[in-house]
């Protein structure tokens, strides 16, 4: 059962404090646990050059040269596995705390009372986009397998040439533990692959998107705001990247253009799957896409064509060819009937509320 509203619930205002604190609470949890926090020493020690010679970060005759540092003892980097696994249970908790608080609005707003619990449950769990309840309720079938299909078509370029390279499964250079095992069920694996998508996307998309539905924004707004906060939230990677890079002047602008790199992209990422969502109203179809771009990593055209200088053009092809199917498909392959977040014309008036 779908909980609607005649007038939205929250204030433009109070959807961006909800949304920014549930940016926060999945941040900050990292930084509760003492288990899940970074740690660095004041000295600093870059890896030695092929000449022997060592870069102590101090700032002064080397402070411009950029290398990464070695790691020091009693140190905690973010790829350390009890690091890793702290970060991953405090993720976890957070992603359980910011769907309560989607489901302490909507509770809020039919009484507050036991009885209505239940109902405002579903609701909840159905405006996250989470599957049906009812396990008798979903069928498996081309068109709920097509919403899943549309992001990889923009990865066509680097398929193909995983291909040229016989890196693909089956072919020669491909191997089971190496390309399966040892990246997929290893502990930074399970963080980037399986984890981090997950709750990111719970958290980011579901809870925020649906908070701001509340607020009555438009999908446009919705689809270009609401991923604001989700770029927002890897801003704290630079005090990571500083620190590693040896605290020189260079580090600081490196962890700075590094910063806004990826604030960028995670934002252009983030426009995707909350279209996504919106399109399917399901939260499986962000997370799969999620997973998908971790896997597949930013393109690499530049040092494909180099390595595969016999196929320029093929490659060249392959890309636009990706680019153009997912510009198609993506649209038509997302429509999804019975959702409130995106109805159909004819369903505006039953779906069309909050």
């Amino acid at each position: 059962m779908q909980l609607l509203f005649p007038k939205p619930l929250l204030t433009t205002s109070s959807a961006h404090l909800i949304s920014l604190g549930l940016g926060a609470v999945y941040v900050g949890s990292i930084y509760l646990s003492k288990n899940a926090r970074l740690r660095f020493t004041s000295r600093t020690r870059l890896k030695r050059t092929p000449h022997g010679d060592d870069n102590g970060g101090n700032g002064n005759d080397h402070a411009n040269e950029l290398r990464e540092r070695e790691r020091q003892k009693n140190e905690r980097w973010r790829d350390d596995p009890d690091v890793i696994r702290a970060r991953l249970v405090a993720v976890s908790i957070a992603t359980v705390v910011c769907i309560l608080c989607v489901l302490a609005v909507l509770w809020s707003n039919v009484g507050g009372t036991l009885q209505t619990l239940d109902i405002v449950l579903e609701a909840t769990l159905l405006r996250l986009g989470f599957p049906s309840l009812n396990p008798f309720a979903f069928h498996f079938n081309a068109r709920t397998l097509l919403p899943h299909l549309v992001t990889p078509m923009l990865f066509l370029g680097p398929i193909f040439t995983g291909y040229l390279g016989g890196e693909l499964p089956g072919q020669r250079n491909w191997m089971w533990r190496t390309h399966i095992v040892a990246r997929f069920f290893r502990i930074q694996g399970l963080r980037n692959y399986w984890i981090a998508p997950i709750t990111e996307e719970i958290v980011f998309r579901a809870c925020v998107l649906a908070i701001y539905h509340l607020s009555g924004a438009s999908r446009t707004k919705m689809i270009f705001l609401a991923p604001l906060t989700f770029g927002l939230a890897h801003v704290h990677h630079c005090w990571e990247t500083y620190n590693r890079y040896g605290r020189t002047i260079a580090a600081a602008k490196y962890a700075a253009i590094a910063t806004l790199l990826q604030l960028s992209y995670t934002t252009l990422f983030g426009f995707l799957v909350s279209y996504l969502f919106l399109r399917t109203g399901s939260i499986l179809v962000p997370i799969t896409a999620h997973m998908w771009c971790n896997v597949m990593g930013l393109p690499e055209i530049g040092y494909e064509l180099k390595r595969f200088r016999k196929y320029r053009i093929a490659i060249i092809t392959t890309y636009l060819t990706g680019i153009a199917a997912f510009t198609y498909l993506l649209g038509r392959w997302t429509e999804t009937e019975g959702n409130f977040y995106w109805p159909s014309e004819g369903a505006e008036a039953v779906y069309g509320k909050y």
